[in-house]
């Protein structure tokens, strides 16, 4: 079956304003234009609208969905997998919320009490979708969507007394980075230990085994390369994602 913009953004609820950015960005283009100058378009269409919708609805940004979309290697069947994997985890997430939010009201009514671990729990796992939303394309086009998945999962599985450790690990390794970045030596102690903790916080994520120092070297090499990572340790301080991967670099070549 074909259809007009106007029924296609109809059928979708997509405008037909957002529709015809779609195409001129290459996101969406039409099978055909008609000799009136109307756009048309058939079923692979409508399943590709489909799809960055899906997307759209995970908020991943549209040049990275045209980025994936127009990768050679991109598998629809296991994309939807995908999605089906992130909306359970968000609606596992979200009824976690719930229960947290139902437990602090009858603490505050005194018909219950309340663990510190209870208390932060629907928002460990606000932070894991977040993470997932921002991340978790690039990461599974690196290393495959059950390597991200088990990553997920073990991150999820973490006692509140885990988490709060791998967070102070977090803030060791930036206070770290930025004593190393005052002396400007990248394979300096301060570094090296940075490095080191940053292992072990990697090791905290990561499935068992998963770990090689070539990983390191392209997990350094993303917070460079991918604007999300690089924005975050320049947070920490300017020049700290490529000054971190060049300390990483550094830290693996060591015997």
């Amino acid at each position: 079956m074909e259809y007009t913009i106007k029924k296609l953004a109809g059928l979708s609820g997509v405008s037909t304003r957002t529709l015809r950015y779609y195409d001129e960005i290459g996101l969406l283009k039409p099978a055909r234009v008609a000799s009136n100058g109307y756009r048309i378009y058939g079923q692979a269409q409508v399943d590709l609208l489909q799809q960055i919708l899906f997307y759209r609805a995970l908020e991943v940004p549209l040049e990275e969905i045209r980025r994936m979309l127009s990768d050679s290697s991109f598998d629809r069947r296991r994309a939807l997998e995908g999605h089906l994997h992130a909306l359970e985890v968000r609606k596992k997430q979200v009824e976690t919320q719930i229960a947290t939010v139902r437990h602090t009201l009858a603490a505050m009514k005194g018909e219950r009490t309340m663990t510190d671990q209870e208390k932060f729990a629907g928002l460990r796992d606000r932070f894991l979708e977040e993470n997932q939303r921002r991340y978790g394309p690039e990461l599974e086009a690196r290393y495959g969507k059950e390597t991200v998945d088990a990553a997920q999962d073990k991150a999820a599985a973490m006692t509140g007394a885990q988490w709060q450790a791998q967070e102070e690990l977090s803030a060791r390794i930036a206070q770290l980075l930025r004593t190393a970045m005052e002396t400007g030596d990248p394979g300096g102690p301060a570094a090296r230990e940075a490095c080191a903790l940053h292992r072990q916080w990697l090791e905290w994520f990561w499935p068992a085994g998963l770990y090689t120092k070539q990983a390191h070297r392209e997990i350094g090499e993303l917070y460079v390369q991918d604007l999300r990572f690089r924005a975050y340790y320049e947070a920490v301080a300017p020049g700290c994602s490529v000054f971190f991967r060049d300390a990483i670099v550094r830290y693996c070549e060591e015997p």
